[in-house]
């Protein structure tokens, strides 16, 4: 969500539009293969809204996959240059064109790519343009993007297993590499949603695409998830939406419209992705 602010902000400064397409800032030849579904090539289609809503169709290769990106991580630390990343994901077929009905794959791909853009854009790396954008304008002073082992970098589990992995943090920035606290966390979530940072009206509420099956209920919108509270899928928990985020090592920031109420904390544990989610779920219900 940090990213997607940025984009957004980038939006209504001028410097961007949703519809710019990513050849406005690769060579056709990089961007070649990126996107190959049923033998046509839609890498040059690819638009920064595609990217942003996750319904660009490219494959997840953090999740995806015997030699995934997340059980490479589990095992020993690593770090992916953003090119790497590219390349993993020219061999893994995407799932479906671009903008396609009203599906959606959450890839970390997508946000990758994202942050390079607002690289090339501002002319700044990533870090100083959060700190520029986000941090210092919300007065978030516990929140950074680690950019050296000499910075504090947390720990984090998988089960009881504890992993130091400052290398994949390091290369995770635009994707979630972000450092925080629970205070910070719930300074930024109340600014996205309530306009402090951009003019919330760039939220598009009624594009939402369904996320793939592993991630069901979950839909996806303009940088954020969408949790329908009243369906059978949620056990008809409450009325309305929870928009938010959740995050690989579980951390989670959500608002709950229908009773302008926020969450955000963590559980510390790659194991269990829908923790967060469902925990936030029954807080929503009891309240």
């Amino acid at each position: 969500m940090f990213t997607a602010a940025c984009i957004f902000i980038l939006v209504q400064q001028g410097h961007i539009t949703l519809n710019d397409k990513l050849l406005s800032f690769y060579e056709p030849d990089y961007l070649n293969g990126l996107h190959f579904y049923k033998g046509k090539d839609y890498s040059c289609d690819l638009k920064i809204s595609d990217l942003l809503c996750q319904t660009s169709g490219l494959a997840d290769i953090y999740e995806e996959g015997r030699n995934s990106v997340k059980k490479q991580a589990v095992i020993s630390d690593t770090f992916l240059t953003f090119d790497k990343n590219i390349a993993l994901t020219k061999e893994t077929g995407a799932h479906f064109p671009p903008n396609y009905k009203n599906n959606a794959h959450y890839a970390d791909i997508n946000y990758h790519i994202l942050g390079d853009i607002i690289e090339k854009v501002t002319k700044c790396p990533l870090e100083r343009v959060f700190e520029k954008y986000i941090f210092s304008k919300l007065n978030m002073t516990k929140t950074y993007l680690p950019v050296s082992e000499k910075e504090y970098i947390p720990v984090v589990y998988y089960g009881d297993k504890q992993l130091y992995r400052p290398q994949f943090i390091m290369c995770s920035k635009a994707g979630g590499g972000c450092i925080t606290s629970t205070g910070d966390l719930m300074i930024f979530i109340q600014a996205f949603f309530h306009g402090e940072l951009f003019d919330k009206k760039v939220l598009d509420s009624k594009r939402y695409g369904k996320l793939q099956l592993s991630m069901f209920p979950i839909c996806y919108g303009s940088g954020y998830m969408r949790i329908k509270m009243g369906g059978f899928s949620t056990s008809f928990l409450g009325r309305g939406d929870l928009i938010g985020h959740s995050g690989s090592t579980g951390s989670f920031a959500f608002y709950y419209p229908d009773k302008e109420l926020f969450f955000a904390g963590d559980f510390n544990q790659m194991k269990y992705p829908a923790l967060p989610v469902r925990f936030v779920m029954q807080l929503a219900a009891l309240n």
